[in-house]
Formats: C-alpha cells, structure tokens, sequence
C-alpha cells in the first residue's frame, strides 16, 4: 500500500467525525487522500475536489465509500471556480459545511522558483496564485457561508485548517531554497492566524498544519535525492528521514474533530523535529584550512 493512504493501524474508528460534513480541497493524492480516508473511517461525510479529473475518480474507487464521499472538479486560483465548489458541495451536503481542509497547493521549481536572485516573475506569480490566493479563495467562501449557519451541538459553527509547511518559517536553502513557495506558506500561516482572531467570537476556528517533508507525490524529487535523505536523517530524526501522509492525516483529525473545539490560532509542526534540530552537511573541503575537531 502506498504511504498517501496508509490508514493507522492503531485507529478504533469511534466516529470521531460522526455526520460531519467535510470538503477536502487537495483531496485526491498525498495528504488530502490519506485525510480523507481518515476522515471517513471516522464517520464524516466527504467532498474531495482537486483539478484532475482523473485522479478524482481513481481516488474515489481507492476510497470506496460511495454513500458517503464524493468528487468535484475545481481550480483554486479561479474565484469562479472556486464559487461554484462551494455552492456544489453545500447542495451535495444539505444545507451545512462543517470542516473545510485546504490541503492543494504547488511546489514552483518547474515554473521558475528558486533563491531570491533566480526566482522568475511566472514563478512568483504562479506558486502565489495557487498556494496563497488560493487558499484566500477557499478560505472566504467557507467562512461566509459558515457565518449564516446556527452553531451545532458542539457550539461551533465550522473549522478551517489551512496547510503551512515548516519552510514559512524554519528555511533549509541549501536544499529547499524555493522562496515563493516560502513565502506563500508564510502568507497562509499569517492569514490563518488574522482569520482566527477575527472568527472566534462567531464561533469558527482556523488553524494551521506546517509538515516538514513528507513522502508523497509532490515530493518525489527531495525523497529521491541521496543528499537530502542524508540530511534528513539527522533533520527529521523522529522519523530518520521523510514523514508519511498518515502522520499529517491524524493531525488533521485532530484538529477539526469537536474535542478539540477550544483550539483556534494554532500552528501544529508535523515535521518528526525538523524545527528543533539542526541537520548535519557534509563538511566542505577548503583548500588551507585543516578540518576542525568536533564538539564533544
């Protein structure tokens, strides 16, 4: 089984999600596959929308839950793409959105993004386009229709997790060094923590995932490279290398199931210490000068 959809092999199933409704924006590979399986397993009833058609489908018979989960197409750096999600999913759930996951998102290096001095105008533009105003777009169309809804039994309104990564604000340049793809993931964690400063009092919580590198299809390069392996060894030593889509999927249900109602604002690192830990390069040969002794 691939690691996009390993399900946890401790999970009890206790409907966590019972009757909740969840659209999942990104949901048809990696995180938001492996979430959406999560999701229901634990009794929610599911959206997944994502731009390809194909995937959407494959990942609909990989999930097999037809009474419960359903596709749709969308393009989350068009608003009107974006609208008409929005209106399809709350039709297809009754009335009522409880959680929207915005998991979709780019990495740029194919579109020009890279250090500062190498970053391209498309680069720029594209990775913002798709990760940050995207996220903007799916963010203020859950929010406006979630402010019309009564409170549930839980006293809430609705839930918005966002996807961060931990490069907004922890950089590895030698290895990550995208700086529009950072600096997106630094606007969605600004934007989620404005957004729930301002939605508590009406009862709608935002919060935040920031993963370091985990192995999924957007990271088939890095989790291919025998240099970042390396690095990661010591980098994300919880794991001695990259984190799976299963340990993201279990912070998202956590953070949008009702127990944890009272948690707004908050930044979860899903990133095996990546954030805590220094990473070790290989030491530089440099003509004249004598390797130094290590710490002991």
């Amino acid at each position: 089984m691939s690691a996009d959809v390993t399900p946890n092999p401790d999970s009890n199933n206790s409907g966590r999600l019972q009757n909740l409704n969840a659209l999942i924006v990104g949901g048809t590979s990696g995180i938001g596959l492996a979430t959406a399986r999560r999701f229901l397993q634990e009794g929610a009833r599911v959206v997944i929308a994502g731009r390809d058609a194909e995937s959407g489908q494959n990942a609909l018979a990989r999930l097999n839950t037809p009474d419960r989960l359903w596709y749709l197409p969308t393009d989350v750096a068009e608003p009107e793409s974006v609208e008409r999600l929005f209106e399809q999913a709350r039709q297809q759930f009754g009335g009522r959105l409880d959680i929207l996951y915005h998991v979709a998102g780019i990495s740029g290096r194919r579109f020009g993004d890279g250090a500062l001095h190498e970053c391209s105008d498309d680069g720029w533009n594209t990775v913002m386009d798709t990760n940050a105003r995207g996220t903007f777009l799916t963010n203020r169309a859950a929010v406006r229709l979630m402010m019309k809804q009564p409170m549930d039994d839980f006293g809430l309104r609705g839930t918005i997790l966002n996807m961060g990564s931990v490069l907004g604000s922890s950089p590895a340049p030698r290895f990550f060094g995208t700086l529009a793809y950072a600096a997106s993931k630094g606007a969605i964690h600004a934007m989620t923590l404005s957004a729930a400063a301002r939605y508590a009092p009406d009862r709608i919580r935002f919060n935040l995932i920031a993963p370091a590198l985990i192995a999924t299809p957007m990271a088939v390069r890095a989790a291919g490279d025998s240099e970042i392996l390396a690095y990661l060894s010591t980098k994300q030593p919880m794991a001695g290398g990259p984190g799976t889509a299963a340990d993201c999927a279990e912070a998202a249900l956590f953070l949008c199931e009702p127990a944890s109602r009272f948690v707004t604002g908050t930044v979860l690192s899903v990133d095996g210490g990546w954030c805590v830990s220094e990473g070790q390069y290989p030491r530089p040969e440099r003509p004249g000068h004598a390797p130094q002794p290590q710490a002991e």
